[in-house]
């Protein structure tokens, strides 16, 4: 799967919404991704990298490139 996909996916997850996240989804744009979302997905990228995020990591994700860039990355 591309970092992309995982990215969508952890989101969808994150989200509770079904796997039609698409390529621009964005804090702005995304009515669901509050708050409590973005810790879960903060949680989701955790996992899936082995490690914690450190802070300024965490407050640089607002869509769903970012987070497949902080994927791809590791």
């Amino acid at each position: 799967m591309s970092a992309l996909g995982e990215a969508k996916a952890l989101l969808a997850q994150a989200l509770g919404a079904p796997a039609d996240i698409g390529d621009d989804a964005s804090i702005a744009n995304t009515p669901a991704w509050d708050s409590l979302a973005h810790v879960r997905l903060m949680l989701a990228i955790e996992q899936r990298l082995g490690r914690a995020l450190a802070s300024d990591e965490a407050a640089r994700i607002e869509s769903v490139g970012d987070v497949a860039a902080l994927l791809e990355r590791g």
